[in-house]
């Protein structure tokens, strides 16, 4: 249980009251605004997810956006990302394979639809491309990019790593919708988790896809350490980038990774950083991805009560996801509506 930073019952109700009615109105909260909605006792969690709710149907209504993916490769990553088991500084029994054929994303795309999603990502490991790249990985990506808009109905999205204002634009003028690139962790907190590129590296990612007019899809991990005042600092830092997309992913901790041992978040804790995400972001899709059923267990459906208007669906990289009709019937529960 954390500590209530204000000094009474009255006060805490009232911050998170001011920050609905800012939040509704679009108003900016200000960080220290954040960093206590963050530090709230545990106590106050039902409060904060009634505000957040509230907000959510505001902007979003009772629309909720499904994502899904395919690993299409895996493995002999060079980056030291801690959480990482596709880095080959890590010691993890993952699959490690190249670039899957296009036939195999097309038949993922068509899978996700199946199950329920409007969007579908292409994620390769590896640090990225840039500098007008060449080569079969990135002809692979573009050619399965431009065959699912011709036969695929679906948003197409890609996770190639960092990538240049060049490489987004050929990877647009293939087809893609949308580009996802998380930042992971607050600037001040990154050191400890990745040291063989500079935060501002994907800082730059996310500008130069902006620039080229694609959709951005960019959040972080929580649970690797980072304090309430850094989960802040990521929040401003994807709303100063407006980005259009944000992932919220829960340390789901790894054998053979440096966060291994890292202790679970509490599924109020989630649901808290969830809720201000959401109040920070207002008009923003948020949306629960990694850890979330190993994390949240039973309480999985109040994510979208705390904010959330989007989740992946499916399997994950290297983890299993639960099985899609599951989450299907659980949106239907909540007379939620699936975005087509």
């Amino acid at each position: 249980m954390t500590v209530a930073v204000t000094e009474s019952v009255e006060e805490t109700l009232d911050l998170i009251e001011r920050c609905k009615e800012k939040a509704l109105a679009n108003e900016p909260l200000t960080m220290k605004e954040a960093v206590s909605l963050f530090e709230l006792d545990t106590s106050y969690v039902f409060d904060l997810i009634a505000v957040a709710n509230r907000v959510r149907r505001h902007y979003k209504g009772d629309e909720v956006s499904l994502c899904s993916i395919i690993n299409a490769k895996s493995g002999h990553c060079p980056e030291d990302c801690a959480f990482c088991s596709q880095s080959a500084h890590a010691n993890s029994a993952v699959p490690e394979f190249d670039m899957v054929p296009t036939e195999k994303i097309i038949d993922g795309a068509r899978a996700a639809i199946n199950d329920g999603a409007h969007k579908f990502g292409i994620v390769t490991s590896g640090y990225g491309f840039t500098n007008s790249p060449t080569g079969k990985d990135f002809d692979s990506v573009t050619d399965a990019i431009s065959k699912m808009r011709e036969n695929v109905g679906i948003h197409r999205c890609a996770s190639l790593g960092i990538i240049d204002e060049a490489v987004a634009r050929r990877l647009k003028e293939a087809g893609l919708a949308e580009y996802h690139h998380n930042l992971e962790t607050a600037r001040s907190f990154f050191p400890n988790i990745c040291t063989t590129h500079d935060y501002e590296d994907d800082v730059a990612t996310v500008k130069a896809v902006k620039k080229v007019g694609l959709k951005v899809c960019c959040g972080g991990i929580f649970g690797m350490g980072e304090s309430a005042a850094q989960r802040a600092e990521l929040a401003f830092t994807l709303k100063e980038l407006d980005v259009d997309s944000v992932p919220l992913n829960f340390l789901n901790p790894i054998e053979g990774t440096r966060l291994e041992n890292a202790p679970p978040l509490p599924p109020f804790e989630i649901l808290k950083i969830i809720a201000v995400f959401r109040l920070v972001m207002p008009d923003k899709d948020i949306k629960v991805a990694g850890g979330r059923e190993k994390n949240l267990r039973d309480l999985q459906c109040l994510m979208f009560s705390a904010g959330a208007n989007s989740t992946m669906v499916g399997n994950y990289l290297t983890t299993k996801g639960r099985k899609a009709e599951d989450d299907l019937t659980m949106i239907r529960d909540l007379e939620l509506t699936i975005v087509k």
